[in-house]
């Protein structure tokens, strides 16, 4: 209980004031720029050149770790019951989700399964587009490209495109 009021009052409150009192804020460069350098204190690592736009939902935020001139636009959302990693030079279209976990039933109900937590990793390079789900246990290589809509699990081989529901191999980057 202790541990759990401590990683709140380091981590998440402090992260959803600096987002609350910066999302009026519009879209412009200099703003991104800020959020990103104001809010990168607050996850569980981040290399320099955050670039955060509005509205954007971290749950756990100190198992997010971020890799340097990355830019996560509006409106996503992360939920971090695991690591979730993002690596250099990334960049997540808008309203996009990320889930380190996913629930299961017990007793015919999905209310009260026991969470399933892994870890997410999304490679340097690579760009996630808009309205993408990227479910727990993904791990997407170097250089991938997810087409907006698509729905992540598992492994995605690097210098890729991906798209669809779920995710197939689309076309080669190389």
């Amino acid at each position: 209980m202790k541990n759990n009021m401590l990683r709140i009052l380091r981590y998440d409150l402090p992260l959803h004031f600096v987002l609350l009192i910066t999302n009026w804020l519009p879209d412009l460069i200099i703003f991104i720029r800020l959020r990103g350098y104001l809010a990168h204190f607050f996850l569980g690592s981040c290399k320099k050149d955050l670039r955060l736009g509005r509205n954007i939902t971290f749950y756990n935020p100190q198992n997010i770790h971020i890799g340097k001139n990355v830019y996560i636009a509006c409106g996503n959302w992360f939920s971090a019951s695991e690591k979730i990693t993002i690596e250099d030079e990334v960049i997540v279209g808008p309203y996009c989700i990320f889930s380190s976990s996913q629930h299961t039933k017990l007793n015919g109900s999905f209310r009260y399964g026991k969470a399933l937590k892994n870890s997410i990793c999304i490679g340097k390079g690579s760009w996630i587009t808009a309205q993408c789900n990227i479910l727990a246990g993904t791990n997407i290589g170097e250089g991938v490209l997810v087409a907006t809509n698509s729905v992540v699990s598992g492994n995605l081989t690097s210098h890729m495109m991906y798209a669809g529901s779920p995710a197939k191999i689309i076309k080669d980057l190389k």
